[in-house]
């Protein structure tokens, strides 16, 4: 079946809702995630149903159905190694690939999705360190911690970054924070729980919570 980019863009904004909320999407939470109306939400939504993508039982919210899962993690999939391509082929910084995969994904052609998986050797993370699902549509997944839930004298390995947003990603290249960075706890103030960290050894800046929370990191 094929389906337009702004059905694909639901399932994969219900699918990722879903992951983090644990729970039935709301048309509500999906008009905030689309910058759309509830009733555009509404309407889209009883399309889907009729494709047989999702579940939807008025008032109790939707929930993908079992091929709309595998549609939007496909989606997913293709967003993610686009992002990487871009990055690592064509140097792009990682604040500004996002709304180049986006229109990316759409690319119907499994066999250009598997071969461009293949050129960059079935990577399993993206350049913001989300996993990649393979062509059977699974994560490979890891043990992580916020920064902010760690101590002072404690240090890790930079993994992934939660907030994705192109400020924020520019903000952590201007303090040289990057994936595979290593980052120690010099100081946590109590007053507001802001940090003091050195990065790879080299350079100290203070950060706030909001930062650290963002932060993914595996512990040494």
């Amino acid at each position: 079946m094929t389906l337009s980019s702004t059905e694909e863009n639901y399932l994969k904004a219900i699918f990722k809702i879903a992951e983090k909320e644990k729970k039935s999407v709301s048309t509500n939470s999906l008009a905030r995630q689309l910058g759309t109306t509830p009733a555009s939400v509404t309407d889209m939504i009883k399309r889907l149903a009729g494709k047989d993508m999702i579940n939807y039982e008025k008032y109790k919210g939707v929930t993908l159905s079992g091929q709309g899962n595998k549609f939007a993690i496909n989606i997913i999939r293709k967003h993610r190694l686009w992002e990487l391509f871009l990055v690592n082929k064509l140097r792009f910084a990682w604040h500004q690939v996002h709304d180049i995969a986006e229109e990316l994904e759409h690319v119907i052609s499994e066999e250009l999705i598997s071969r461009l998986d293949a050129f960059m050797d079935y990577p399993k993370f993206d350049p913001h360190g989300d996993p990649i699902p393979n062509p059977d549509g699974k994560f490979t997944l890891r043990n992580q911690v916020s920064l902010s839930e760690m101590y002072p004298n404690q240090y890790g390995v930079l993994l992934s970054v939660k907030d994705q947003h192109t400020d924020f990603l520019k903000f952590l290249t201007k303090i040289n924070i990057k994936l595979g960075s290593e980052i120690r706890i010099l100081e946590m103030y109590d007053y507001d729980r802001s940090i003091k960290i050195i990065i790879d050894a080299k350079y100290e800046t203070t950060i706030s919570k909001q930062i650290s929370q963002n932060l993914l990191m595996k512990k040494s």
